[in-house]
């Protein structure tokens, strides 16, 4: 450490090989650099980064106002595998007079190059701590096992996912020393990949005819431990983009044995003369971004393509083997293997011009601020030996890191007839803050009120520490949840159909976003957090102002063929009924809900019959379903008879629902559930087949079922998203 008036300096050294990770560490330099009272940057560049055909991209670093320390020639040219070791070899040869001489207290390496491997060996056998960034991911080649090679040799680690942390404590590192970051790159890329220039950047490399999402960007690798399968891949590609005949970008591959046979094989089918094409060695990463974020779709093997390309929505076109095992979102369509370019070809037509929601699996774009803590956090009078831990793996949950203490939450939203609530809930079902507003009655005010509220909260959040995993919405109407799409409303929510809220708010919020029916959403929330918690099958009813609901069958929601299964409320009990809101006869929601009631309850006002001795009633007061069910409790027969009705509408709309699906309970939800439980088991006893009457009617304990049912979706899938 450097004395710098009373303080002490970390000297912080970062050493970066080729253009991918600089586009990493760039955004930690940048902080450490910001923070030059706690730190000193030292940075040493090797590697592809000092080679003519690559590019010279070292002058990217120096276009960034760093000062290089260092600047070392380590590859042997060959592009072959002895070339790869032989490179190791030099880096080996070249890094102790320069390790010694800048003495980093602390050597961030990156990912899982060979480079890398050395710059850890090096510094490992010098007692020099070692920073890793990204370890604990798995990818499809030869880098695979450098990669945790370098985890084993690494003092610290800053992983990007979730899946990556679990990795390495399994691999017996110490929890303690592994800071779940997210990847530095979407620091930048979330903050500017909505420039307003980025046609003109669009156009700088493609020409002044192209349009928004009508090009394509392919990047492709040699795969080092299947070389001849990368090139044959790699040649089907280039056809297949040749017979798709859109603008393409195409990036030259790294220096990994058998990229020089990929060149030879573009310039053999004339790519860099085609006029389709533009080839070329190396683009900025801020232009990159722009050029990843509005292409009509990426190809290629790029990790880029797996990682970065998510948060933007593009849709991407994974070729081979390169990538096998990485978490992805659902932007990515595999094509593993092929034997011609028809297979491609037919991947491109699937995914062009396509957009995904947007995919928060590798950062939330707070990695740095995370990781300069972590640096802070680091205790150079411990001892330099690392240990290991094994076997009992610890289960990592957000709470127990202890240098980041962020609450894993979601975002939900409840679209109702009335209010528009929004809440932050977190994992043990808490609603931490919740916002309410009236429910504007026009589409384009609803849609900006939500993203205001969503931002809002999102804001929020930061300040009470949570991580928000995605955003779930609950609301009336019929919904295709694949789609994010309501289909259909509710006479109560006007100007609510065909309207895609998936996007938008994807869009808006960078995180992934589900949407449900309201029903079902009660149903989830029962089955995370209520009575449903571990069983298999059970019906969650709704009785509110209307009737709706869920069935879980073998722990999965059902949706039905065109999303309206479990339409509850419109089960039929009677041919000649009360004219239902759907516009037929005789449905449970006619009889039973509070509407329904509501109705009742003003015929017997009109007529006088509903007040009777004792009760409170204001002459102003508008008549709802709590009169009609007081009067009944203080005696009068007109409402008793009313409730009686409505319950034995419900009771054997239910047992119907026994008798098709089976269920082994029935959760009554909504605030008229209380009331409605014990009649609804006695219909139960006596209308029901023998082996339905003893299955038990439960009244719902949970509060706010629709948002804790919209954050059932976020919490149950946005940790497990692999593809």
């Amino acid at each position: 450490q450097q004395q710098s008036g009373n303080s002490l300096k970390l000297r912080v050294c970062v050493a970066t090989c080729n253009r991918a990770d600089y586009s990493k560490l760039a955004p930690i330099m940048f902080g450490i650099k910001a923070h030059s009272d706690e730190f000193e940057l030292e940075v040493v560049v090797l590697g592809s980064h000092l080679i003519d055909d690559y590019g010279n991209t070292f002058r990217m670093i120096e276009q960034d106002d760093f000062g290089i320390d260092s600047k070392l020639h380590t590859i042997v040219r060959g592009e072959d595998e002895a070339a790869m070791v032989e490179s190791v070899g030099l880096a080996l040869v070249k890094l102790p007079d320069v390790l010694q001489r800048l003495r980093p207290d602390i050597l961030i390496v990156h990912g899982d190059r060979f480079d890398a491997l050395a710059l850890a060996t090096a510094a490992a056998l010098m007692n020099i701590r070692i920073l890793h960034l990204e370890g604990g991911e798995v990818s499809g080649t030869i880098d695979d096992s450098i990669r945790h090679a370098i985890s084993k040799l690494a003092h610290y680690h800053a992983c990007c996912t979730r899946m990556a942390e679990q990795h390495l404590i399994a691999m017996c590192e110490d929890h303690s020393r592994i800071l779940l970051a997210g990847c530095p790159s979407y620091d930048k890329l979330l903050l500017t990949h909505h420039k307003d220039d980025y046609m003109d950047i669009i156009k700088s490399w493609l020409g002044d005819k192209v349009q928004d999402h009508d090009y394509i960007v392919a990047l492709q690798h040699p795969v080092t431990t299947d070389i001849q399968h990368s090139i044959k891949i790699y040649g089907l590609m280039l056809d297949a983009l040749l017979s798709f005949n859109k603008k393409t970008l195409i990036l030259f591959p790294n220096i990994d044995a058998g990229s020089k046979e990929m060149v030879r094989v573009m310039r053999k089918k004339g790519i860099e003369q085609h006029p389709n094409f533009r080839a070329v060695k190396h683009i900025p990463f801020e232009q990159f971004i722009q050029l990843v974020c509005h292409a009509g779709c990426m190809i290629g093997n790029s990790s880029c393509g797996v990682r970065e390309a998510g948060a933007f929505g593009t849709p991407v076109i994974n070729l081979g083997t390169r990538q096998t095992g990485r978490e992805t979102g659902e932007n990515v369509l595999h094509v593993r293997d092929a034997d011609t370019h028809n297979k491609i070809y037919h991947a491109l037509e699937l995914q062009f011009g396509k957009r995904y929601p947007c995919s928060k699996i590798y950062g939330d774009g707070s990695a740095v601020p995370r990781i300069l803590k972590f640096l802070r956090s680091i205790d150079l009078d411990e001892p330099l030996q690392k240990t290991f831990c094994f076997p009992p793996v610890k289960e990592s949950i957000s709470q127990d890191i202890d240098h980041i203490l962020e609450t894993q939450s979601a975002l939900a939203v409840d679209l109702g007839g009335t209010n528009l609530r929004v809440a932050i809930v977190c994992m043990r079902g808490k609603i931490l803050k919740k916002y309410t507003e009236n429910n504007p009655r026009t589409f384009e005010d609803r849609m900006e009120l939500i993203l205001k509220m969503c931002k809002d909260a999102v804001q929020d959040a930061v300040s009470i520490n949570c991580r928000i995993l995605g955003v779930g919405v609950s609301t009336g109407g019929r919904v295709n949840p694949q789609e994010g799409v309501v289909l259909h409303s509710t006479k109560l929510i006007q100007e609510w159909s065909c309207v895609n809220l998936r996007t938008p708010i994807s869009d808006a919020l960078h995180l992934p976003v589900w949407v449900d029916n309201d029903g079902n959403c009660a149903a989830l929330a029962e089955k995370k957090f209520g009575h449903g918690k571990g069983v298999e099958n059970f019906v969650t009813v709704i009785t509110g102002t209307g009737i709706g609901g869920g069935i879980i069958h073998h722990h999965e929601l059902i949706h039905g063929s065109t999303f309206c299964g479990a339409e509850l409320g419109h089960i039929m009990v009677s041919l000649e009924g009360p004219e239902c809101s759907c516009g037929s006869r005789g449905c449970i929601e006619a009889y039973a809900s509070g509407m329904a009631l509501q109705r009742e309850a003003k015929m017997l006002h009109d007529e006088d019959l509903l007040k009777v001795e004792g009760m409170d009633m204001k002459i102003c007061e508008p008549i709802t379903a709590a009169h009609l069910i007081s009067a009944a409790r203080m005696g009068n027969s007109k409402a008793a008879a009313v409730l009686h009705k409505a319950s034995t509408a419900l009771g054997v709309g239910i047992v119907n629902i026994l008798h098709i699906v089976n269920p082994s309970l029935v959760v009554l939800s909504g605030v008229l559930g209380s009331f409605y439980q014990e009649p609804v088991q006695q219909v139960l006893s006596q209308r029901a087949l023998t082996s339905a009457q003893t299955i038990r009617v439960v009244t719902s304990h949970l509060e706010e079922p629709a948002l804790l049912g919209a954050a059932s979706m976020v919490l149950d899938y946005a940790t497990r998203r692999t593809y």
